[in-house]
């Protein structure tokens, strides 16, 4: 059956609001509790210090409505993106059915796009780091990115090449061998962000970061589920029921 990449955008968009929604309900569930210790500890640091004006928006309204439909936002746009890569990769990467195919391209999307640039520049609490480096350390986390798809993209490349002389199996784990080379070499050559400072509790910093990581793996593996079951809905719908059998008297 032809599906055209518009309707498997529109399903990868809804499979990303989907998982958006679980994100959310992790992220204010465990997240929201590790951002107000952080905060309690920015504020309390600058308890002598003359605040200014009020922030224009609640922390409340923050937590709820702000958090939610930033999630929202950012689940429905690698939804679609990832319904692009998983048009692309239908067919050419094996024969898997459209329910394997998108586990794999969301596995490969998570540890490209979030495992990877995690573990180099992983996330922060509020009160944590410099605001005047923030651009710096924002530009180095979307370098991160686009190192990790290039990698990736050559990778398979690779894997493509070499299976015709080593076989499908041997020449996945080559290429996979050679991402991890790559990534490690590239993280000995990017600069290292460190601005923790030395007074702030390693375990605030350590349960945050275990957060922002449990959101991500929520949102990746429902979005997964979901796309996987919608994709095949539509690749592959349900035969017509066959006729019932009339009883033979």
């Amino acid at each position: 059956m032809n599906v055209s990449p518009r309707t498997l955008l529109v399903r990868g968009m809804l499979a990303g609001l989907l998982a958006g929604a679980a994100a959310f309900l992790v992220a204010y569930l465990l997240g929201e509790s590790k951002v107000d210790a952080a905060i309690a500890i920015e504020e309390a640091a600058a308890a002598g210090h003359d605040h200014g004006e009020e922030a224009p928006v609640s922390r409340a309204l923050q937590a709820t409505a702000g958090l939610g439909t930033g999630v929202l936002m950012y689940a429905v746009a690698l939804g679609g993106i990832a319904a692009l890569v998983y048009c692309y990769a239908l067919g050419r990467i094996g024969r898997f059915g459209p329910r394997a195919t998108a586990a794999l391209v969301t596995a490969a999307l998570f540890v490209t796009v979030t495992l990877v640039p995690f573990l180099k520049y992983p996330a922060n609490p509020p009160a944590v780091g410099d605001p005047e480096t923030a651009g710096r350390r924002t530009a180095l986390y979307l370098l991160m990115i686009a190192l990790s798809a290039l990698l990736a993209a050559g990778a398979l490349i690779l894997g493509r090449r070499l299976a015709p002389r080593l076989g499908n199996w041997n020449a996945s784990i080559a290429a996979g061998a050679a991402f991890v080379l790559a990534i490690g070499v590239s993280y000995g050559l990017l600069p290292g962000v460190n601005e923790v400072p030395a007074a702030f509790p390693a375990a605030l910093i350590w349960d945050f970061r275990l957060t922002s990581l449990a959101i991500q793996t929520t949102l990746w593996t429902t979005f997964g589920l979901a796309f996987g079951y919608l994709a095949e809905r539509a690749l592959a719908p349900a035969s017509a029921p066959k006729e019932a059998v009339q009883p033979t008297s």
